[in-house]
C-alpha cells in the first residue's frame, strides 16, 4: 500500500505510516512518476488531478482536505473507477469569519454606516449558510440567491440575480467554479449592482472578469477579494485597486484546517479499512487558538469592528500580500492558522 500526500496539509504527517508506505511532496510538485505505484492521493487545491497525471496509475481514491474541487476531472475519475471526497463546509467558519472581519474593517476606514445594510449571498452551501447565520446574527437584513437550492427548499425564501444585486448593500460570493459560474460577475453583473455596493469574493477567481471589475470600481464601494484568476500569478492592477487583498486564505483558520485534514484521512482509511483511523481528529495543545464566542449584543458598530479585528486583524493579512505580491503560494504555504470565532 503506497500513499502520496501533500506536505503542506496540516497535522498530517505521521498518521499513515502505521498502515502504508507514504511519499510527501508539495502540492503543486505531485508528478504521474510519483503515483504511478500508489493507490491514494491526499492533496489540497494545488494538484491538478486529471489525465495528465492519472494517467497509468494504479490510484483508487482521491482525497482532497479542502472544499475546492475544480482541480479534479470528474470526468475522467468516473471513467477510470477512481472515488473521489473532498472536505465539504471544512472552511465555512473561516470564511464567515473573514467577509464580516473584512466587511467591517472596510466600513470603519471608509467611515461607511451598516446600520440597517442587507447582505446578499450568491450560493447557500455550507459557507454560504454560515455568512447567513453570521449576518443575521449582526442584524443584517439577508437576500439569498442559489437556483439549485431554491427547487429544492422551495419553502425558503430565495430571490432572483438581478434583485439581489440591485437592492443589497453587500454582494458576497460562495458558488462553486463551473461552466455557468465561470465569469459570471461580468460587466453586466457589476452595473446591476446598487451604487456603492460592496463586492466580496471568497469563492473562486475565475468567477469574476477581472477586467470588467476593475472597470465596475468607480462606482462600487469597497471590493474586498480573496481568489484570483491565474493564481498564483495576480493581476496587480487589481490589487491596487481594491480595498483588501489577499492570497487565497480566507478559509486559513485552525479548526477549518483540522476538520479538513480528519476528513480527508477518515475519507482514505474507510476506503482501506484503515479501522484505527475511522475516528481520527488532529489535537493541538495550543489552548489560545481554541474558538471563541464573540457577544455583540447591544454594540456600536465600532465597537463590533474592533472586536472582530482583535480577533483576525485581516488588514495584516492584506499588508503582506500587498508586500509580496509574487509570492502568492509561499505565503499560503507559511500562514499562521488564524482561531475562528462565532457570534
Amino acid at each position: 500500500m503506497k500513499l502520496v500526500i501533500d506536505k503542506s496539509i496540516p497535522f498530517i504527517e505521521g498518521v499513515f505510516e502505521p498502515y502504508a508506505t507514504v511519499l510527501y511532496r508539495e502540492g503543486p510538485e505531485i508528478s504521474s512518476e510519483d503515483i504511478r505505484d500508489a493507490d491514494g492521493l491526499v492533496i489540497r487545491t494545488r494538484t491538478k488531478c486529471d489525465a495528465k497525471l492519472l494517467e497509468g496509475s494504479r490510484v483508487k481514491i482521491i482525497a482532497t482536505a479542502t472544499a475546492g474541487t475544480d482541480n479534479i476531472d470528474y470526468e475522467y475519475c468516473k471513467q477510470h473507477g477512481i472515488f473521489f471526497q473532498n472536505a465539504s463546509g471544512c472552511n465555512a467558519g473561516g470564511v464567515s469569519n473573514y467577509v464580516f472581519s473584512a466587511l467591517f474593517g472596510a466600513a470603519a476606514r471608509k467611515s461607511i454606516n451598516l446600520s440597517g445594510a442587507t447582505v446578499g449571498i450568491i450560493g447557500l452551501g455550507s459557507v454560504g449558510q454560515r455568512v447567513e447565520s453570521m449576518a443575521r446574527s449582526l442584524g443584517f437584513k439577508i437576500l439569498r440567491n442559489d437556483p439549485k437550492k431554491a427547487k429544492i427548499e422551495w419553502y425558503t425564501q430565495f430571490c432572483n440575480l438581478d434583485k439581489l444585486l440591485k437592492d443589497s448593500d453587500v454582494v458576497t460570493l460562495h458558488i462553486p467554479l463551473s461552466e455557468s459560474s465561470k465569469g459570471m460577475a461580468n460587466a453586466e453583473f457589476f452595473a446591476k449592482m446598487k451604487p456603492g455596493a460592496f463586492f466580496i469574493n471568497t469563492a473562486q477567481g475565475d468567477i469574476v472578469v477581472e477586467d470588467d471589475l476593475i472597470e465596475a470600481i468607480p462606482r462600487l464601494g469597497p471590493v474586498i477579494i480573496d481568489t484570483w484568476s491565474h493564481e498564483p500569478t495576480i493581476n496587480t492592477r487589481l490589487m491596487n485597486l481594491v480595498e483588501i487583498a489577499t492570497p487565497h486564505i480566507a478559509g486559513y483558520s485552525l479548526q477549518g484546517k483540522q476538520i479538513g485534514t480528519a476528513m480527508a484521512v477518515r475519507a482514505i482509511a474507510r476506503f482501506f479499512s484503515f479501522s484505527g483511523l475511522y475516528e481520527f481528529f488532529p489535537q493541538t495543545d495550543i489552548m489560545e487558538y481554541q474558538a471563541v464566542r464573540l457577544d455583540v449584543t447591544d454594540k456600536s458598530q465600532g465597537q463590533i469592528a474592533a472586536m472582530l479585528q482583535y480577533n483576525y486583524p485581516i488588514f495584516t493579512d492584506d499588508f503582506m500580500f500587498r508586500m509580496n505580491p509574487t509570492k502568492f503560494e509561499e505565503l499560503r504555504t507559511n500562514y499562521q492558522y488564524r482561531r475562528e470565532f462565532f457570534i
